[in-house]
């Protein structure tokens, strides 16, 4: 159900004028409309349609809208009936899924792997393409509750298999996570924005031909798909390093569906713990922590402790921004007993990051989120121990601490630490960095007549620009 609905009458869409706007696909004198009849804004509308406020300014200033995706995406935001919908040359709406379909059903609650290719074929081709109207989403809390509800419902998988023209072998796909191994280290070292678009392009022009034309057995085209789901899933996590959120959910998404059709219980459950980490860090709470306990139940059943202890910290952050102390203190728990249980030895290669640094990072975010600065403090520089190649982790984790100190009331100790935070941000393109630094702007803003404050405060805004 969306957040925000735009509360609309049914018998309005028989209006003569809005009749002939929706015949001429007039996206701009509806929304002109709309705004006329219920007073909503254009940030709302956008909420309601899932697209940026800035883009639906630009339709409402005559920007036409020609993709029937985002056609279908307004039509369904309005709660268009279907004779809005069959004017504006859309199919009617089709009969809802049952909330929680059988296994056992034969109906394809779940599209076939074959169609999850095509989506993923259209938007690294749209990505690279750099097309408006895609770059424009916006992220939707509800776009992930279907996906995380299908990862769980869906029928099993189709078998995996191709008569191609061209055959892929174990060389392809090595080659594959080869890449994604070398993407994945230039994202820790200098932010999602470094290698972006580069990782998209490698999927358009280099994925793409292998999934669509190659020629492949079921057990090469599992492989084949899970190696293809960890490269969009960390081309959707430097999405997300960027503020690209609507991006990087369709990314995440497609991930998920790969994963599924590849059988990969475990990068299943790691990238629902992706979807979690960020509809936590954009407010989404509730679906955060849906999405967390998803990846828990998936982590038990791939067999896999350390995935679970990552379900549990990514669980208790949502609870800590939630204020659920005592809820989140358990879910810490549970997290420190799973790590302690792990087997690292068998660790999945994309799993690596998440050591005892890692571990102590989170709980001194949850404990800032609580107020609980002390404790904060202590895990926040226990986080500090930590590989140096995690550059983007090392300025998370120093704008923690930084933050903690000015909450303390030690702006010296606070200015001192985020200059080291201000340093290493400077060599990143990270959206996330940059907004760890502004927090800790606003935690020192009541010390601001200091020296040391004005001093730091002003090289932020000299490195990164004056606050919007």
């Amino acid at each position: 159900m969306l957040l925000d609905p735009l509360r609309i009458p049914e018998d309005a869409w028989s209006h003569g004028e809005v009749v002939a706007a929706l015949a001429a696909r007039d996206i701009g004198g509806l929304f002109r409309w709309i705004t006329g009849l219920t007073g909503a804004s254009q940030s709302r509308i956008g909420a309601a349609v899932g697209l940026e406020q800035g883009y639906v300014s630009r339709i409402m200033a005559g920007r036409k809208v020609t993709s029937i995706d985002v056609l279908e995406r307004i039509a369904d935001g309005c709660r268009m009936p279907d004779q809005a919908r069959t004017t504006m040359g859309l199919a009617p709406r089709q009969t809802a899924p049952p909330a929680f379909p059988d296994r056992r059903t034969h109906e394809p609650f779940h599209g076939t792997w074959q169609e999850d290719v095509r989506s993923a074929a259209e938007l690294w081709r749209g990505d690279v393409n750099r097309r408006d109207v895609l770059r424009q989403v916006a992220f939707s809390s509800a776009g992930y509750t279907l996906p995380a509800l299908r990862w769980f419902t869906a029928p099993d998988p189709a078998p995996v298999t191709q008569p191609g023209r061209s055959a892929v072998g174990q060389p392809e796909i090595d080659t594959i996570r080869a890449m994604t191994s070398t993407y994945r280290q230039l994202d820790n070292q200098y932010g999602g924005g470094h290698a972006r678009d580069t990782v998209a392009r490698y999927l358009h022009q280099e994925v793409t031909p292998l999934l669509t034309d190659g020629r492949y057995d079921h057990a090469t085209g599992q492989r084949l798909l899970s190696a293809a789901a960890e490269l969009a899933q960390l081309a959707g996590w430097q999405a997300y390093d960027t503020a690209e959120h609507g991006i990087a959910q369709r990314y995440l998404t497609l991930a998920l569906d790969f994963a599924h059709a590849a059988g990969d219980d475990g990068l299943g459950a790691e990238i629902l713990a992706a979807m979690s980490h960020q509809a936590t860090y954009l407010g989404h709470t509730a679906t955060g922590l849906d999405l967390a306990r998803a990846a828990g139940r998936t982590a038990r059943r791939a067999g896999i402790p350390v995935l679970a202890a990552e379900a549990h910290v990514m669980e208790a952050h949502a609870l800590a921004k939630a204020n659920n102390e005592r809820a989140c203190a358990a879910a810490l728990h549970q997290a420190e007993q799973a790590l302690d249980r792990a087997d690292r030895s068998a660790d999945p290669q994309w799993l690596s990051y998440f050591d005892e640094a890692y571990l102590s990072a989170k709980f001194g975010h949850c404990f800032h989120a609580l107020g609980r600065n002390t404790h904060a403090e202590r895990f926040a520089a226990r986080s500090l121990r930590m590989d140096n190649r995690y550059v983007r982790g090392r300025a998370f984790n120093l704008a923690l601490l930084a933050s903690v100190h000015a909450q303390q009331g030690e702006p010296d100790r606070a200015c001192a630490i985020g200059a080291e935070a201000l340093t290493l941000t400077t060599q990143l393109r990270s959206a996330r960095a940059v907004r760890y630094l502004r927090d800790l702007q606003t935690h020192l803003a009541p010390h601001r007549r200091l020296p040391a404050v004005r001093h730091f405060t002003g090289r932020i805004d000299a490195t990164l620009g004056p606050r919007r």
